[in-house]
């Protein structure tokens, strides 16, 4: 395809950023992508893929990479905390896969991250750039970056994640939402668990604390788990902080003696905060827009924060496809109105933390394709009560 003389810039090589970096590619438009870190390395921590992510993955050209790389559960269960009964008996595997089109998946967040940036051309993604200016200029939009260097584009695209300097620069510096709870996350092999009964893929439901378990790899070797509890003094927002495992068991006691087996396998685990923001009515202006956690982070409970974000590049892209270069601004006011009422009723779902407790439809989620979605305002895009 012919690449479009139109400069697009990108703030952030997350999974967001470089799914847009990609689809923008796809529909002939060249693309910068701007990244703080001096280098992109793995969190050591897993991701879930919905059908609706396994979609978008597949458009971008990377879904047999990462279902080779990937666990495919059967079946997911909700437990009760204490006493281990299913609340709720998730049929997946081949039964998910003929309902939606395509299948579960979870893996390492690595094997996605690192599958995205394999598909990016050499040179497109520039590692130690962290943006501290955006200014508008005559015909575009200068940015600033911390080194001293800067670059003028026509468009640019905020997918710097939830402390995103681009949101800030547009709309001004909000406070996060502090949820009063922390989440605890680590990966370890499962054969530290030998006399400990685990499930491929569970929550368990406790009062005002919960976890998620589940395997990350084809050969079923290894295992990574979340537990969220209240802790209302605890406030870093960090991926890289560390937590006690003793702590860790000491918030859980009174859960099932399989849950204390699992989080009492992990030699270490790392803590961070839950924050959030409340959904927003403007996602840009002009020829600036956000994607991702930039504009509708969400609490994990819902597994669907890195599904958005791919979801917002890849209806980004065909807007902009559509529109061509001249419209460019129209294209960013229609992705906005495309993608607020589905990513705010993730967000309100998220907070509720109440998804597949019970039985649960599930289809607005996962039912949903990004590269056919309609690029027209309507019902389907209005947010329910």
């Amino acid at each position: 395809m012919t690449e479009n003389n139109l400069k697009i810039a990108i703030v952030g090589a997350g999974i967001g950023g470089l799914a847009a970096a990609l689809a923008l590619r796809g529909v002939g438009y060249s693309v910068e992508v701007y990244e703080q870190a001096p280098a992109i390395a793995p969190v050591g921590a897993g991701i879930q893929l919905t059908p609706n992510a396994s979609m978008a993955i597949r458009g971008l050209g990377i879904f047999n990479s990462v279902r080779q790389q990937s666990y495919a559960p059967e079946v997911g269960y909700n437990r009760d905390w204490d006493t281990a009964r299913v609340t709720n008996l998730l049929p997946m595997g081949s039964d998910i896969e003929a309902a939606y089109g395509a299948p579960d998946l979870a893996m390492h967040r690595a094997v996605l991250h690192f599958a995205l940036l394999e598909r990016v051309p050499d040179g497109v993604v520039r590692l130690g750039k962290q943006l501290v200016g955006l200014d508008r200029v005559e015909c575009g939009y200068r940015l600033c970056f911390a080194d001293g260097s800067d670059t003028w584009v026509d468009a640019v695209i905020g997918a710097d994640g939830i402390h995103s300097v681009v949101r800030e620069t547009l709309f001004g510096l909000e406070d996060l939402c502090f949820n009063g709870r922390v989440a605890y996350r680590t990966t370890f092999p499962t054969r530290r668990l030998p006399d400990i009964e685990y499930d491929g893929r569970v929550k368990w439901w406790g009062p005002d604390r919960h976890v998620v378990s589940y395997l990350l790899t084809p050969s079923e070797d290894e295992i990574y788990y979340i537990a969220v509890t209240k802790e209302l003094e605890f406030r870093l927002e960090s991926w890289s902080a560390m937590g006690d495992v003793d702590d860790l068991l000491s918030a859980f006691e009174g859960f099932h003696p399989r849950v204390l087996g699992l989080l009492g396998a992990a030699k270490k685990v790392r803590k961070w905060a839950l924050v959030d923001r409340d959904p927003m009515t403007n996602w840009g202006e002009e020829r600036i827009v956000l994607l991702g956690d930039a504009c509708h982070p969400m609490p994990p409970y819902i597994a669907q924060g890195a599904a958005a974000a791919m979801e917002d590049a890849i209806v980004m892209a065909r807007c902009v496809g559509e529109f061509g270069s001249d419209g460019i601004a129209e294209a960013f006011r229609l992705y906005e109105a495309l993608r607020r009422p589905r990513t705010a009723r993730m967000q309100i779902t998220a907070r509720e933390n109440t998804w597949m407790q019970f039985k649960t439809d599930a289809d607005w989620v996962y039912g949903y394709d990004p590269w056919t979605t309609p690029l027209r305002v309507g019902p389907d895009n209005m947010v329910e009560g």
